[in-house]
Parts: C-alpha cells; sequence; structure tokens
C-alpha cells in the first residue's frame, strides 16, 4: 500500500507508533514534549513542518468545484448491459456523484467498445471500459487497425479485473480451448470487449473464427442460447461472480473450461495487459480453482473537461466511496484509492493526475 506524502510528516510525531497507527488520521498534531524545556531549534523545525503540511493542505483544498459550481455540472455515467456488472457498479458511481452534488445519469450502454465512442463523441463524461480494448483503441491495433488512433481517450482511475469465463455444459464435451473448433461459441456482441477478449485468446490457442461459428451476442443473451441448445460454449468476461453465470451454474451442469497452457503464456507474453489468475473454487459449481487471465477495468473521462472537475469527480468518488463498495463484490475487494494508478496504462486525465499525485500514488 502507498502512502499520502504527509505520512512522511506524521512520522515525525509518531517514533514509537506503526505505520498504519500514523496513517489512522488525515492531520498531524504536535506532540507536547515530555520535558518542558524545549529548545529554540525545536521549536523552529515544528513551525516548519507544521507550515509545510498547512501549505499542502491548502494547495489540495483549492483543487476541485465549490458547491455551486458542481450544482450547475451534469455527469453521464457509461455503464454496460443490464444482466453485466458495469451497470450496478456504474449506477453506483452516479449515485455517489449525485449525493455529492452533481446531477447525474446511469446509461446502459453495450459496455466497452459503446464507452469508448460515447466518451470520445461527448455523449459521456465517465465510462467504465476494459484496458484492453482501450489500449487497442488508443493504438490503432487489433480490432481499431486501420483506424485513427484514439488519442482523446484519457483514464480516471483504475476499477475491478475482468476476469475471462469461458463457459459450457457437460453435454456439450467441451472441456478445453482447443476443444471448441467446429463448435458454435458466443464470443461477445462485435466490437466488444468481450468479443476483443474472444478473438485474442483463440488466436493465442491458434484459433481463428474460420474454425468456429462466432454468435455475436453479449453474453447473456448467449448463455440463453445456450440454455436452447442453440450455442455450444460462451466467453464472457466479468468481475466475480457474474450473476448470469451463477444462474446458469444452478439449473445445469456448468463447466467452467480453463484458460491455460502454451496459450495462454503466449497471451499474456503478446498482450501485456492480461495478467495469470484462477478463478477461485466454490465461485460457482467449481470445486476446484479454475486457471485463467484478467484484464483490468479503469473509468475513462472525456479530455476536454476541467482539470478541476475532474479533481472534483475524484473527490466526491472517494468521499462516497462506501455507495461504490455496496454496489458487487468486485467493487467492494477492489474499488479503492489505496490500490493508486500503476496498473493504469492509458494516460490520465490532467485533473487525475493531479488528485493521484496530491494524495502521494505518483511522483
Amino acid at each position: 500500500m502507498k502512502m499520502r506524502r504527509w505520512m512522511a510528516l506524521a512520522l515525525a510525531g509518531c517514533v514509537t507508533a506503526s505505520v498504519t497507527a500514523c496513517g489512522g488520521s488525515g492531520n498531524t498534531t504536535t506532540t507536547t514534549a515530555a520535558t518542558t524545556a524545549t529548545s529554540a531549534e525545536e521549536t523552529t523545525v515544528a513551525a516548519t513542518t507544521e507550515g509545510a503540511d498547512t501549505g499542502k493542505a491548502e494547495d489540495a483544498s483549492s483543487k476541485g468545484l465549490t458547491p455551486e459550481e458542481r450544482a450547475k455540472e451534469f455527469i453521464t455515467v457509461g455503464t454496460g448491459p443490464t444482466s453485466g456488472i458495469y451497470f450496478p457498479i456504474g449506477g453506483a458511481f452516479a449515485t455517489a456523484l449525485s449525493d455529492y452534488g452533481y446531477q447525474t445519469s446511469a446509461e446502459a450502454t453495450n459496455a466497452t467498445g459503446q464507452n469508448i465512442q460515447n466518451i470520445l463523441n461527448g455523449d459521456a463524461e465517465i465510462a467504465i471500459a476494459m484496458q484492453d480494448a482501450v489500449m487497442q483503441a488508443y493504438t490503432a491495433t487489433g480490432a481499431y487497425e486501420g483506424k485513427e488512433p484514439a488519442s482523446g481517450l484519457k483514464a480516471l482511475m483504475r476499477l475491478w479485473p475482468n476476469y475471462v469465463q469461458l463457459v459450457t455444459t457437460a453435454d456439450t464435451g467441451i472441456t478445453s480451448v482447443g476443444d471448441l473448433k467446429g463448435k458454435r461459441v458466443g464470443v461477445g456482441a462485435a466490437n466488444s470487449g468481450v468479443e476483443i477478449n474472444a478473438r485474442m485468446i483463440l488466436d493465442a490457442y491458434g484459433i481463428t473464427y474460420d474454425d468456429i461459428t462466432p454468435d455475436y451476442l453479449a453474453y447473456g443473451e448467449a448463455i440463453d442460447n445456450m440454455k436452447n441448445g442453440q450455442c455450444d460454449a460462451v466467453f464472457v468476461t466479468s468481475g466475480l461472480p457474474n450473476a448470469t453465470v451463477m444462474d446458469l451454474g444452478v439449473s445445469y451442469d456448468m463447466v467452467v473450461i480453463p484458460i491455460d497452457g502454451e496459450g495462454r503464456e503466449k497471451l499474456v507474453n503478446d498482450y501485456p495487459y492480461y495478467a495469470e489468475s484462477v478463478i477461485p473454487a466454490n465461485t460457482y459449481n467449481n470445486t476446484e480453482d479454475v486457471e485463467g487471465v484478467f484484464v483490468y477495468n479503469i473509468m475513462l473521462v472525456r479530455e476536454d473537461l476541467s482539470d478541476d472537475m475532474v479533481y472534483d469527480i475524484l473527490n466526491g468518488v472517494f468521499e462516497n466511496i462506501n455507495t461504490i463498495k455496496a454496489s458487487h463484490n468486485a467493487a467492494d475487494k477492489n474499488i479503492d484509492i489505496t490500490f493508486g494508478v500503476d496498473d493504469i496504462q492509458l494516460p490520465l486525465h490532467p485533473g487525475a493526475e493531479a488528485f493521484w499525485k496530491d494524495n502521494g500514488y505518483m511522483n
């Protein structure tokens, strides 16, 4: 865990306390010396330290918006389909910012692909997106090859890891990624974040869409088709657990297919925003850990928003973080100021950069 810069100053007054104890308060109080004879030199040092702390606090407090300015601003939050977890977590961001004084709305979308476009078009102020798709759009590679680089994309904060989950039912006989050849596979809506994941993972295993019959459906629809015998396997990319996958595991003999071996090694080597992971035992009906991969979600923010407003948005998010944490297990475990921004590859908005620097998470 990283420490705010003021903690280094607080430490001087907490010699016998632990780092955790020193971090329990945002204000450092000068401790009266045990002896009544305090040297002039010590008094000067203490005054200088207090002055430095006060200057930093005043500098940080001068950033952001006034309540009157905030009340005039409208924030649309780009979320995802109502069947996924982008929707409740994005809705919680809208609620948190509304409680902070903004006018807000949470918009259901097709998730990452649409959210990227909505940010670029100015149709959303902040929006959730998977970092792999974002970086492809930013660099005009992969699914965005041949298009202009989306240099206007900027990051606000890191969110939670999205686990790539490949699910089927036992009666299909599919137990590995290689078994997908010749099968009908739900790969996600065309150009969605899920579909980008599916394409990259299949490619890592030497499989193309010519080797399968791709169904370009959101995973909720694709799983409904699988229940009806019209689809053999479905890619789902989300936090854990996913309600739609949980429902499938309750009603059917579901199998979570591992993403492992040389294919996973190639994927992680080729695309460093993927990381090896496991889907823990008993997340669904799986009695053992299932090998897999994840990629982080990030919150995008419109490039043309003022630095003060973006700084203020982050203040509002973390002042009302409990609202966001209560929206889903993935948010509760993974969205917190202490996680910082080291996992973000996309450039931060200048207002976000100032916020994270002021809070000690960037140099």
